[in-house]
Protein backbone atom coordinates (compact mmCIF):
# COMPACT_ATOMS: atom_id res chain seq x y z
CA UNK A 1 0.00 0.00 0.00
CA UNK A 2 1.35 3.40 -1.01
CA UNK A 3 0.01 5.97 1.50
CA UNK A 4 1.69 9.32 2.17
CA UNK A 5 1.05 11.37 5.30
CA UNK A 6 2.38 14.94 5.21
CA UNK A 7 4.26 16.35 8.22
CA UNK A 8 1.25 18.57 9.10
CA UNK A 9 -1.09 15.56 9.09
CA UNK A 10 1.44 13.52 11.10
CA UNK A 11 1.52 16.26 13.75
CA UNK A 12 -2.30 16.32 13.94
CA UNK A 13 -2.56 12.52 14.24
CA UNK A 14 0.18 12.42 16.90
CA UNK A 15 -1.65 15.13 18.86
CA UNK A 16 -4.90 13.14 18.70
CA UNK A 17 -3.13 9.96 19.83
CA UNK A 18 -1.51 11.82 22.72
CA UNK A 19 -4.76 13.53 23.78
CA UNK A 20 -7.19 10.63 23.36
CA UNK A 21 -5.14 7.44 23.47
CA UNK A 22 -3.33 5.37 26.01
CA UNK A 23 -0.33 3.11 25.60
CA UNK A 24 -0.55 1.18 22.35
CA UNK A 25 -3.42 3.25 20.97
CA UNK A 26 -3.72 3.70 17.24
CA UNK A 27 -5.51 5.90 14.74
CA UNK A 28 -8.52 4.22 13.13
CA UNK A 29 -9.02 5.47 9.60
CA UNK A 30 -12.02 4.04 7.79
CA UNK A 31 -12.82 5.32 4.31
CA UNK A 32 -15.60 4.45 1.90
CA UNK A 33 -16.54 5.63 -1.59
CA UNK A 34 -18.29 9.00 -1.80
CA UNK A 35 -17.73 12.68 -1.15
CA UNK A 36 -15.98 15.30 -3.30
CA UNK A 37 -12.67 13.43 -3.50
CA UNK A 38 -14.41 10.11 -3.98
CA UNK A 39 -13.88 9.23 -0.30
CA UNK A 40 -15.87 9.60 2.92
CA UNK A 41 -13.99 9.05 6.16
CA UNK A 42 -14.48 8.10 9.78
CA UNK A 43 -11.50 8.71 12.09
CA UNK A 44 -10.97 7.94 15.77
CA UNK A 45 -8.35 6.96 18.32
CA UNK A 46 -8.76 3.36 19.51
CA UNK A 47 -6.94 1.08 21.93
CA UNK A 48 -6.73 -1.77 19.42
CA UNK A 49 -7.85 -2.71 15.92
CA UNK A 50 -11.48 -3.77 15.53
CA UNK A 51 -12.38 -7.11 14.01
CA UNK A 52 -11.37 -7.14 10.36
CA UNK A 53 -8.86 -4.30 10.74
CA UNK A 54 -5.11 -4.57 10.27
CA UNK A 55 -2.55 -2.60 12.24
CA UNK A 56 -0.12 -0.81 9.92
CA UNK A 57 2.68 1.64 10.55
CA UNK A 58 2.94 4.60 8.19
CA UNK A 59 5.39 7.44 8.88
CA UNK A 60 5.90 6.07 12.38
CA UNK A 61 2.17 6.22 13.14
CA UNK A 62 0.08 3.21 14.14
CA UNK A 63 -2.98 3.04 11.87
CA UNK A 64 -5.91 0.64 12.07
CA UNK A 65 -7.32 0.04 8.58
CA UNK A 66 -9.97 -2.34 7.24
CA UNK A 67 -9.58 -4.05 3.86
CA UNK A 68 -11.71 -1.52 1.95
CA UNK A 69 -9.75 1.40 3.40
CA UNK A 70 -6.42 -0.16 2.45
CA UNK A 71 -7.61 -0.47 -1.15
CA UNK A 72 -9.12 3.02 -1.34
CA UNK A 73 -6.14 4.73 0.33
CA UNK A 74 -3.55 3.26 -2.03
CA UNK A 75 -1.81 6.20 -3.71
CA UNK A 76 -3.53 8.82 -1.51
CA UNK A 77 -1.77 11.67 0.30
CA UNK A 78 -3.23 12.69 3.66
CA UNK A 79 -2.67 16.33 4.54
CA UNK A 80 -3.98 18.64 7.27
CA UNK A 81 -5.53 22.04 6.74
CA UNK A 82 -6.30 24.65 9.40
CA UNK A 83 -8.08 27.64 7.97
CA UNK A 84 -11.13 29.83 8.38
CA UNK A 85 -13.21 27.73 5.99
CA UNK A 86 -12.21 24.26 7.23
CA UNK A 87 -9.94 22.44 9.62
CA UNK A 88 -9.05 18.77 9.45
CA UNK A 89 -7.51 15.99 7.45
CA UNK A 90 -7.66 16.29 3.68
CA UNK A 91 -7.37 13.25 1.41
CA UNK A 92 -5.72 14.02 -1.91
CA UNK A 93 -6.40 11.30 -4.44
CA UNK A 94 -4.13 10.55 -7.42
CA UNK A 95 -6.90 11.76 -9.75
CA UNK A 96 -8.52 14.61 -7.82
CA UNK A 97 -11.99 15.81 -8.67
CA UNK A 98 -13.31 19.33 -8.25
CA UNK A 99 -16.26 19.73 -5.91
CA UNK A 100 -17.24 23.36 -5.52
CA UNK A 101 -13.92 25.13 -5.06
CA UNK A 102 -12.06 22.51 -3.05
CA UNK A 103 -10.10 19.39 -3.87
CA UNK A 104 -10.04 16.49 -1.49
CA UNK A 105 -12.10 15.65 1.55
CA UNK A 106 -11.93 17.11 5.02
CA UNK A 107 -12.51 14.74 7.89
Amino acid sequence: MNLTITPKAQKFIRFMLMADGGPGAGFRLAVSPGGCSGLNSDISVQASPAEGEVEMEVAGLKLFLNAESRILLDGVTIDFTDGAAKTGLVFITPTPTVCGSALGLTA
